[in-house]
């Protein structure tokens, strides 16, 4: 009889038990998600699935500038997030790091372009024309003499800052 004793085992205890170290390191994972929220400007707060008082923590959070009540706070927003959708809230995190990369691409790709144009290369004009069809020629070609000749003389780049504006213009009316 003392043989069957281990066949009763409830088997679906097995698979909701969850060791300490595990819970342990859930908890660390859910309180780094919530160190990456605090950085996060307030416009990307608004966006995520989060209820009120994690979102008055981080505020608090924010303001916080002492060490120890910044660790604090922190342990309180890993506490909070316990009650949250961690996989939700990462999810929506991830995308704004896409959104991050995805802008610095363009940002790269048109300051390359501002350089071609100053360096004067003839294909590039044709590029841009294509790339944004609704472009003023005449002021995009007034900037680029004006940050040729400014080039020229050593002067700062204040009309190629101009230039790198009006292409970043072109770009978000896209």
């Amino acid at each position: 009889m003392n043989d069957n004793l281990f066949d009763n085992h409830d088997h679906d205890e097995d698979e909701n038990w969850v060791s300490r170290s595990q819970r342990k390191r859930d908890v660390e994972a859910l309180q780094k998600l919530g160190e990456r929220m605090v950085e996060l400007r307030p416009d990307q707060l608004d966006k995520l699935p989060i209820d009120d008082s994690l979102r008055a923590a981080i505020d608090e959070a924010k303001r916080l500038t002492a060490r120890s009540a910044l660790r604090r706070q922190m342990q309180y927003i890993g506490k909070l997030m316990r009650h949250e959708d961690g996989e939700a809230v990462q999810a929506a995190i991830d995308r704004f790091d896409v959104t991050k990369k995805e802008h610095n691409q363009v940002f790269h790709k048109l300051e390359k372009w501002r350089d071609r144009l100053i360096a004067n290369e003839a294909q590039m004009m044709d590029v841009i024309l294509t790339e944004y069809p609704h472009t003023d020629i005449q002021h995009l070609r007034q900037l680029v003499r004006n940050s040729q000749r400014e080039a020229s003389q050593n002067k700062p780049p204040a009309t190629a800052k101009k230039l790198f504006k009006y292409l970043r213009e072109l770009e978000e009316s896209k």
